[in-house]
């Protein structure tokens, strides 16, 4: 099922442990998977679970990859988990690979031919303290659409992981943090799951920072530094869209800090 999370005895989520490269996020998507099946041409093999408001590692999250000749949307669990470790929970919560690293890292080098996949999102929260305040921000498409991140999966048992591909942020973004996701274009999207493209050289250039003129971010309630939480009050700008780098200049000075118990975001 998408969207399931470990819960704690008050009913938030399980503390994460410490990431690989010590980065940590969260994300949105409410976009139906029977319209992301459609704009991405694929088969639905996850169960809907309605709009998600506050994803989280360790959720199960809707991946699109390729299965024989057809791309599917399925649900695998938001930390990879390589087939040749000792299973979850033990070593680092691998959310994110840095794409500058990824032929060099023995988690990442061997899934690079044949298990890349794409994790989908509506967009993702990232903080910056303001006025001595961790104020989140949430960054999506200007139009609306959904996003596509680079991504890598392998199977442990019968479990399937996923990790997202990061890398430097672009001009917009830099103010809340020096990385971001990968969004794949519709055109880098398809070299990116074309099971012919089996050289990672082929690829590598698309795993670069977007244009920053396809996104935009605004801040949000901070009520999303809580995990526990997750409603459609998250995603309701507190003010105006930030669309040009230089409008970072109108926000208060500030720095590039999480909430204690949620990293910066990739």
């Amino acid at each position: 099922m998408f969207g399931g999370r470990s819960a704690s005895r008050n009913g938030c989520a399980t503390p994460v442990r410490n990431t690989f490269e010590s980065m940590c996020g969260r994300y949105s998507l409410q976009t139906p998977l029977t319209e992301l099946a459609d704009i991405f041409d694929a088969d639905v093999r996850a169960e809907e679970a309605g709009p998600r408001y506050n994803v989280a590692p360790t959720d199960t999250v809707a991946t699109l990859r390729r299965a024989g000749d057809r791309r599917e949307i399925t649900a695998l669990r938001w930390g990879l988990v390589p087939r040749w470790s000792r299973g979850p929970g033990v070593g680092p919560l691998m959310i994110n690979a840095r794409s500058e690293s990824l032929d060099s890292r023995a988690a990442f080098r061997d899934l690079l031919s044949d298990y890349r996949c794409a994790v989908l999102a509506d967009g993702f929260y990232e903080w910056r303290t303001e006025h001595g305040l961790k104020q989140p921000y949430f960054v999506h498409r200007r139009d609306g659409s959904p996003l596509a991140f680079a991504a890598l999966w392998d199977t442990w048992g019968d479990l399937e992981s996923t990790t997202i591909v990061t890398t430097e942020a672009n001009q917009l973004l830099l103010p809340l943090h020096d990385r971001m996701p990968v969004v794949l274009t519709e055109e880098s999207l398809d070299r990116w799951l074309d099971p012919a493209e089996r050289e990672f050289e082929r690829v590598r250039n698309d795993l670069r920072p977007c244009a920053p003129g396809l996104l935009e971010a605004y801040p949000v309630t901070r009520r999303v530094n809580r995990t526990g939480d997750d409603d459609a009050e998250f995603v309701e700008p507190l003010d105006g869209p930030l669309k040009e780098p230089e409008a970072w200049g109108e926000r208060p000075a500030a720095g590039s800090s999480a909430p204690d118990d949620q990293l910066g975001l990739f």
